[in-house]
Parts: structure tokens; C-alpha cells; sequence
């Protein structure tokens, strides 16, 4: 398995690095949407971020990395009550690289047909979606993703289940994943509603100042030459990183949001003219999530500041009568409603 760069040493994109540490928080904020340059470190981001996490408990044997403390979350198979107290080790949490070809029985997963043939057995073959269980499904490219499969990974990422109805068989197992994309807007732009479905969306740009750029290749120079003395060198860093990402998850839930900052939520949303209400529910999760990073005992409005670009700039509607970026959009609202 390659060497993972450490998540401490990426230098220049701290939107990114938030967004990513606030979705392995709170892993219902609906995923990651990366959109930017080339090169930019998106998929490095990513998978610098897994390798951070501390290492997960898993069923011994599970295709599907089941937790054997939650047997709500449990496949049909681990939940059996022969099964007794299931066996555990701890396993890495995964990141599964989703290619532009694959083909819909790869993701969702199939029968094997070569047990078929050869013993007349159906058996289910798990699909990336049964190996991505409990991690990160990254999809490059994202917007060339053909439409049925966005919707259907978006679906699983909803409902956090996977469910097949085909070749004679009837499988469901758990699929809860948190759904990563990237792309470059000049390769196209995903559907409005595909847009919504992202908990978080990272306006990803190449660094302009040069001591930000000298560094990035010091240390990307640097990685390549001793990647296990590089990692060593930044393992204190990402050690502190890691315990805050389990603090934050333990203290996730006695976070506190006060009625006045939800009002604040949905007034802002509703001043940007987001459609629905995800935006205010991803808005206040995000906060949350933020706040307990940063170890406070409340949501408060610098929190929710913070995290308003991240939540919204892609749920906007276009106006043709406005040529501002949408993050643009997005300050000008939080001045608006935060206006003393």
C-alpha cells in the first residue's frame, strides 16, 4: 500500500482541510464536493485524511467492514444471533477510488458468476460500494460520471444502505460512506440537483503568492525522495490532528445550538433563495461539527460564518442579473443578516 502524504504537511489549502476534517466528524453532513485546478492537491487531500483516522473495529470476515458494536448498522449476516459475539480487529478505514468506466455491477456489486457456473451456487460478489462501507468513496472527475451512476451513489450516500434486486438475488447491506468529488469546472458542470446533494462544496485554486508555491514543492519534493522519513517527521502533527477528530467526534452530539443561531441559519438561507431546506440543515451540522473541532460547548456565530460558504455557495439559484461568484453571493448575505 502506498505511503499517504501526512495530512499536517499539505500546505495552502485550509478550505479543503476543513471541509474534509468536518465531514469525518459528522459523516451525515452528505460529503465533499472539490471543484478547482489541476494538480491542486485534491486527491492527496483526501486520502492524507483516511490515513489520519484512527484505525476502526470491524466484524472479522465481514465483506462489509461491519461495526461489531452497532449492530444496527450490521449486514443481515453479522446480525445473525448464532453469530454470537462477533470477532474483531481493526481494519484502516478505506478509501475506494470510483473509476469513470465502471461499470453499475461493479459499484453496486453482482452475482458471481463463477461459483454460478461452477457449482450452480448464487452468490453475491460485493461491489466498491460494500468495500467503501464506513470510509470515503472518491469519485475524480465527478462531473463526467454518467448521470444514473451519481444518482445511485448519491441515494446509498443518503440512506447509507445498498440495495440489489437483480440476476435472482436479493442482497441489502450497509453502504455508509462519505461521498468525495472532484473535477475542473472547464471538463463541465454536474446538474443543479447533484450540486444540492453534496453536504460540502471547496472552491479549489493553485496557491498565487510564492512562498506558499516554493513550499508546496519543498515538501512534496522532500515526500518523494523519504516518504517514510517525511511521514516521521510530521507524525507528532498529524497525531494531535487525529485526537482532535476523535475529540470532536465524542463531543459531537453535547454541542449545543441555540434557537437564535438557527434563526440565522434560515435567514441566511432564505436571503441567498436556496431551494429546500438541506442548506439550513447542513449549515447548522457543519457549525456543529466545527464547533466541536474547536472544542466549544456551543454553536457560535463564528462558527456558522465559517462554514456558510461551504454549505451553500453550490446550492445558489443563478441570476442572470448577477455576475458575482457565489461565494461572493454567500459574504454578502452573511453581512447582510450578521449586520450589527
Amino acid at each position: 500500500m502506498a505511503t499517504a502524504f501526512p495530512f499536517s504537511a499539505i500546505v495552502g489549502q485550509d478550505e479543503m482541510k476543513l471541509a474534509l476534517m468536518i465531514a469525518a466528524v459528522d459523516p451525515k453532513i452528505g460529503g465533499v464536493l472539490a471543484f478547482g485546478d489541476r494538480g491542486s492537491g485534491k486527491s492527496t487531500a483526501v486520502r492524507a485524511l483516511a490515513a489520519l483516522l484512527p484505525k476502526m473495529n470491524a466484524v472479522a470476515g465481514c465483506p462489509y467492514q461491519c461495526d461489531p458494536d452497532d449492530k444496527a448498522a450490521q449486514c443481515a449476516e453479522c446480525r445473525k444471533p448464532s453469530k454470537g459475539k462477533a470477532k474483531a480487529h481493526q481494519v484502516p478505514v478505506p478509501v475506494v477510488d470510483l473509476p469513470l468506466g465502471a461499470t453499475e455491477d461493479r459499484v453496486v456489486g453482482a452475482l458471481n458468476l463463477e461459483r454460478a457456473l461452477a457449482h450452480g451456487e448464487k452468490s453475491f460478489e460485493p461491489g466498491l460500494l460494500a468495500r467503501a462501507n464506513r470510509g470515503f468513496l472518491y469519485i475524480d472527475e465527478v462531473n463526467l460520471l454518467e448521470d444514473h451512476l451519481v444518482d445511485l451513489l448519491l441515494d446509498v450516500a443518503a440512506s447509507g444502505e445498498n440495495v440489489v434486486e437483480r440476476d435472482g438475488l436479493s442482497i441489502r447491506h450497509p453502504a455508509r460512506i462519505v461521498l468525495v468529488g472532484t473535477g475542473n469546472p472547464e471538463e463541465g458542470e454536474l446538474r443543479p440537483q447533484l450540486l444540492d446533494r453534496f453536504g460540502l462544496s471547496i472552491e479549489v485554486k493553485t496557491p498565487e503568492d510564492l512562498p506558499t508555491r516554493v513550499e508546496v514543492v519543498k515538501r512534496r519534493d522532500a515526500f518523494e525522495n523519504d516518504p517514510a522519513g517525511f511521514v516521521a517527521e510530521w507524525a507528532k502533527e498529524d497525531a494531535k490532528q487525529r485526537k482532535r477528530i476523535t475529540a470532536a467526534r465524542e463531543r459531537l452530539g453535547s454541542v449545543a445550538v441555540a434557537d437564535a443561531l438557527l434563526t440565522k441559519a434560515a435567514q441566511l438561507c432564505m436571503t441567498l433563495g436556496t431551494d429546500g431546506l438541506r442548506g439550513e440543515l447542513t449549515l447548522v451540522r457543519g457549525a456543529r461539527a466545527l464547533a466541536a473541532i474547536e472544542g466549544a460547548k456551543a454553536v457560535g456565530e463564528a462558527h456558522l460564518k465559517r462554514v456558510a460558504p461551504l454549505a451553500l455557495r453550490h446550492r445558489l439559484r443563478r441570476n442572470p442579473l448577477d455576475d458575482s461568484g457565489s461565494t461572493v453571493r454567500v459574504e454578502r448575505a452573511l453581512a447582510e443578516c450578521f449586520a450589527p
